[in-house]
């Protein structure tokens, strides 16, 4: 009998639902217009796009649909904003304000900024990965026209107070963009009540199809197209769209929106099992990130005295898929600049796991993963230099 897949990393990599799957394989065999075009076939793709639009737009509460402009995923959202604002407003200032661990598409797309003129001022995080809005407040300048700050953090799970962020942007008349990647359709996301200028989110971390993402742009806020070409998105995003992955992603969104309250319900007891039953097979670890302000489905543990890669790898054999930090960061053998920020040295970095969980997970999967790490954490100790000098 084929061994079951346990996937604790669901930020990763999602299944698409059935639902979803459907919708696109229909898409595929029946609906192959362009939505630019002006013929009958032209005309279903539009429609099917436009409806697709809706969904996302009620998913995050965004007041009109035109409001949302499709790309091809998360990283492309967030680099959209961030240039896209900061090439718009470049004779107003050249000043950027973010935090200390934000996801690499933001930290890359401003060092990019920095290299032609661009300054950025990085804030820091509590122990428990939260920025103190007084700090964004005195961080800006005459010359800011960007604040970025992640509405949660995708290796920790810290939810961040976006609304206060948002009030003293708002005060001051400076662009609030949060890359929402981890959150949206993970938690309710109001757009309206956020106060948020621009929110990046992608499709595969509600079960939708990986490759398409967005963005909501308030109406009126400045932003500069990331692709130029044709005037697709409301001439915000040049490129005939991704029609079959967005009508995926239009289904997927209204599922999330359906089934919000149940999922998070779920995997909020999945979450609860884990944490009450790691004590009993594991010592000397520390969970990170807040206790409270924190997504339902995710778990970032640091384990003492092993190396993470070295516990991913043994899981894996064992079928059960987990992973040490983002996936876009994976392979990097630098420490978390994340898990440093709140605190945690090189050693305790390296040794950490990122567990999410999904619809697809059950409590049993707690014990058989606990049961599995147990035997990986007791293996890896025994050769771990580390480890063997504190026993004496």
């Amino acid at each position: 009998m084929d061994m079951k897949i346990i996937n604790l990393d669901h930020l990763s990599a999602n299944p698409l639902l059935p639902e979803v799957q459907d919708a696109m394989i229909e898409a595929i065999r029946e609906n192959h217009g362009n939505p630019s075009s002006q013929h009958r076939m032209g005309e279903r793709a539009f429609e099917s796009l436009s409806n697709a639009r809706k969904s996302v737009a009620k998913l995050v509460n965004s007041p009109t649909p035109e409001e949302i402009v499709f790309t091809a995923g998360g990283t492309e959202s967030i680099n959209h904003a961030v240039k896209g604002v900061a090439l718009s407003q470049s004779k107003k200032g050249k000043h950027i304000v973010t935090s200390n661990i934000e996801h690499s598409a933001v930290l890359r797309s401003i060092k990019r900024l920095n290299m032609v003129g661009y300054k950025v001022t990085s804030v820091p995080v509590d122990e428990s990965g939260r920025v103190n809005p007084e700090d964004i407040a005195k961080a800006i300048t005459d010359e800011t026209i960007l604040v970025s700050v992640m509405h949660s953090n995708n290796e920790i799970g810290t939810i961040q107070p976006i609304e206060e962020i948002a009030r003293i942007t708002k005060e001051k008349k400076v662009i609030f963009h949060s890359d929402a990647v981890a959150s949206v359709g993970v938690v309710p996301i109001d757009v309206q009540k956020l106060g948020v200028d621009l929110l990046s989110f992608a499709s595969n971390n509600f079960y939708g199809p990986a490759g398409v993402g967005g963005l909501y742009i308030r109406k009126g806020t400045p932003v500069w197209p990331l692709l130029e070409g044709g005037v697709q998105e409301s001439n915000k995003r040049a490129g005939t769209e991704n029609l079959i992955g967005i009508i995926g992603t239009g289904v997927a969104a209204d599922l999330a929106y359906r089934d919000m309250e149940s999922r998070i319900a779920h995997v909020s007891k999945i979450k609860d099992r884990l944490l009450r039953e790691l004590p009993n097979y594991i010592d000397d670890y520390f969970i990170n990130g807040h206790p409270e302000h924190t997504l339902p489905n995710m778990v970032s543990v640091s384990i003492q005295y092993i190396e993470g890669e070295s516990v991913v790898l043994m899981l894996d054999d064992e079928g059960i898929a987990v992973s040490t930090r983002s996936a876009c960061a994976a392979g990097s053998l630098r420490a978390s600049h994340v898990l440093l920020s709140v605190g945690r040295d090189y050693a305790d970095a390296q040794g950490t796991m990122v567990l999410t969980f999904g619809t697809d997970n059950e409590e049993e999967d707690v014990i058989r993963f606990l049961s599995s790490l147990k035997d990986a954490v007791t293996t890896l100790r025994k050769i771990s230099p580390l480890y063997n000098e504190v026993e004496k």
